[in-house]
């Protein structure tokens, strides 16, 4: 079983909720603990959004309890009645399923019945939801702050260097159908699991000019690394399409396409290493020449082939001409977007975590 940085802090708030209830003898410490629960968040930025949000649906069905309580009593009708008032409210503020949920637990809490003064019982049970929250928030913020910039271009990379693996297998028609089949699949949740981690660094906030600065510029390429990615899977799940049909165009075309792709292959590992910082900024003009990949010359006489062929099926060939153009395009704007960054923040390189 592994243990994730959210699994550690929420137990860890969980264990600070509990010793400052205790501590401060609340009558229902566990409320602090619950509130916990709803109240930790993958990001510091969505962590503070959440804290303000869920101490105004606390404070929202607070209010609906004790008018509830006060005017109608504490009868279980009275209760649900309350909480259809509740949900009704959070849900007309667009607030999050966490904090209507927690609103729901605060009138229930409140509403209870007891000996006690009402008042009195009512205030400790909110104070220990607030003290729950507030331990979530302070977890988040000083406990194990998420990394997302290397996470992301740490999945990046993997997910890259299995793609162009498998491209290069493929081409060469080596691959095995099934595990190339689990292998697309497998990639797929990697890049969605690459969106959500995107998502969550552009909602990262830096409080300097110059970091906002750097943070725009490795927002941007990010976002253009993402894409070249895509477009290299789209090729990938092209190739995997035309498995069985490819034997149909001419073999020098075939091995043209097998070197073409190559080149295109070599330049997108060239663009991930330099970013990393371990390779050489300036290549010699000829070498630079020889790895420059032609794919528009290389659609071209794809083009052609279609025109000389009389196989009525020779049109399944236009979305693969169609992925490695766009992939080419794509690789092009990454190439210039990572000059730009260099020439803007020389050594400044994107780490991998060893994991």
């Amino acid at each position: 079983m592994k243990l994730g940085a959210r699994m550690m802090k929420t137990g860890l708030a969980v264990g600070i909720a509990l010793y400052f209830g205790h501590l401060i003898g609340f009558i229902s410490p566990l409320l602090a603990a619950i509130a916990v629960v709803f109240s930790i968040q993958p990001s510091i930025y969505r962590s503070y959004q959440s804290i303000i949000e869920q101490l105004q649906g606390n404070i929202i069905g607070a209010m609906i309890a004790i008018i509830a309580v006060f005017t109608l009593g504490n009868d279980p009708f009275v209760v649900g009645f309350a909480i259809i008032l509740v949900i009704g409210v959070t849900s007309t503020m667009k607030m999050n399923e966490n904090t209507i949920s927690l609103a729901v637990v605060a009138v229930i809490a409140l509403m209870d019945a007891t000996d006690q003064t009402f008042l009195y019982f009512a205030g400790s049970r909110l104070s220990s939801m607030i003290l729950g929250i507030l331990a979530a928030f302070i977890v988040n913020l000083v406990f194990l702050p998420p990394r997302y910039e290397t996470r992301l271009f740490t999945k990046i990379d993997s997910a890259t260097n299995d793609i162009l693996q498998w491209l290069r297998v493929t081409t060469r028609q080596l691959s095995d159908e099934p595990a190339l089949k689990y292998e697309i699949t497998r990639i797929q949740d990697d890049m969605r699991w690459v969106d959500h981690t995107y998502l969550l660094y552009s909602e990262e906030r830096t409080y300097f000019k110059g970091s906002r600065f750097s943070k725009g510029r490795k927002m941007v390429l990010f976002r253009q690394l993402i894409t070249t990615t895509k477009k290299s899977f789209d090729v990938l799940k092209a190739f995997y399409r035309l498995d069985h049909k490819i034997e149909q165009i001419p073999e020098d075309f075939q091995d043209a396409v097998v070197q073409e792709l190559d080149k295109l292959i070599n330049a997108h590992e060239k663009l991930v290493l330099s970013l990393k910082g371990r390779i050489k900024r300036t290549h010699k003009q000829s070498l630079r020449r020889i790895e420059e990949p032609d794919i528009p010359l290389l659609v071209e006489r794809l083009m052609h082939v279609y025109e000389e062929s009389n196989n009525p099926d020779k049109l399944v060939f236009l979305p693969l001409a169609s992925q490695l153009m766009e992939y080419h395009y794509q690789l092009e704007r990454l190439k210039r977007l990572l000059k730009s960054y260099q020439n803007h923040h020389q050594g400044d390189f994107i780490q991998t975590s060893d994991k």
